[in-house]
């Protein structure tokens, strides 16, 4: 065994015996603290406030603009709490949902491009890529479940704040997707609902 060699198993040796010790002590010298006297902190012991522009779990629902990635809580845009209770009655909902803007116009080109990828990411496996629920792709596999027709007379009467609460809050055997769609996006959805609307009524779809 070369010299070189006798070295390295000589190393590995002292390595297995001495555990993490000399690479410690190498950091203690380096940094004048070691792991071994460092003091362990309870659960929500000396909690600290984060750091400034820090992206908290809750604000990504809520970006400035349409478009816009968010970089933390939003001062931009005032979205009021609700929940499936003010979605009553069917259609509208509350003075709550009621008083909601819908701040993506009809022809904005990001919103079109944007509705119809989420929608088809999101919706059309339960109410179809037209929104005619009986073509959703669950329609077959699930056909006890009744598979919402979007491009019916009945949701064509439903305002489009009550559609943006439905995406928001969810309804009934629809789970609520707030948490995976953003403010902006969900509005975007609500208007491609409606030219597919448009569509099924060129059509004379029911």
């Amino acid at each position: 065994m070369s010299n070189g060699s006798k070295l390295l198993v000589a190393a590995l040796a002292l390595m297995v015996t001495t555990g993490c010790k000399p690479l410690d002590d190498t950091m203690v010298a380096i940094f004048g603290r070691s792991m071994r006297d460092s003091r362990s902190f309870d659960p929500y012991e000396n909690t600290m406030m984060p750091p400034e522009n820090s992206v908290s779990f809750s604000s990504g629902n809520f970006p400035g603009a349409p478009g816009e990635v968010n970089i933390g809580q939003t001062e931009s845009v005032d979205v009021p709490h609700f929940t499936q209770v003010d979605m009553n009655p069917i259609g509208t909902g509350n003075e709550i949902v009621q008083g909601l803007v819908n701040p993506v116009p009809r022809d904005d080109e990001w919103g079109r491009a944007r509705g119809e990828e989420l929608y088809l990411r999101f919706c059309a496996v339960c109410h179809g890529e037209t929104g005619v629920g009986a073509q959703a792709y669950i329609a077959d596999k699930h056909p006890i479940l009744p598979a919402y027709n979007l491009a019916g007379p009945q949701v064509q009467g439903y305002t489009d704040q009550h559609l943006y609460g439905m995406i928001r809050v969810g309804r009934g055997l629809m789970p609520e997707y707030g948490s995976r769609i953003t403010h902006f996006e969900r509005w975007a959805i609500v208007n491609y609902v409606r030219d597919l609307q448009d569509a099924a009524n060129a059509g004379g779809e029911e």
